[in-house]
């Protein structure tokens, strides 16, 4: 079989890649229209990535974040603390928005959307209202037939 290779990351590597996230999570963000200081959170959640997206009530994309864009890479983008950088990102935006009263709308079975929904929480708005939209299916498509072997 032979040995296998461990990756080890310095920590002068490990310096450069949180530094990498703190710099996206200090992007500039842009006001397109006003907003009356109302809004809607989207997370959805996937086992790959969390993206969230920020509407105001007419349903207009004000702002969005995925745990890719802000420098996770990989199989770290379906991590839980990949999401709450994400939300974190989010939360300042909104706050940049002047937004205070907040829906959130959840989608999805991956593992960020709670840590998603906690970091958006922890910050100071009022949330009016959490919703799992997640899709159940009542019986759903029917299965192949059994394999003969």
């Amino acid at each position: 079989m032979g040995k296998k290779h461990v990756a080890t990351t310095t920590k002068e590597e490990l310096l450069k890649e949180s530094d990498k996230i703190k710099s996206k999570l200090q992007k500039e963000v842009q006001k397109t229209f006003s907003v009356n200081g109302e809004g809607r959170v989207y997370i959805y959640s996937s086992y790959n990535n969390t993206i969230l997206t920020l509407t105001d009530r007419q349903g207009r994309v004000l702002h969005w974040v995925t745990a890719g864009s802000i420098g996770f890479k990989g199989t770290k983008k379906g991590t839980p603390f990949a999401a709450s950088k994400a939300a974190e990102a989010m939360s300042a935006a909104a706050e940049k928005m002047k937004i205070k009263k907040l829906e959130i709308i959840i989608k999805g079975i991956g593992t960020g959307r709670e840590a998603a929904v906690r970091s958006m929480a922890a910050r100071d708005f009022d949330l009016i209202s959490i919703t799992d939209v997640t899709p159940v299916p009542h019986n759903g498509c029917r299965p192949p037939k059994p394999r003969r072997v």
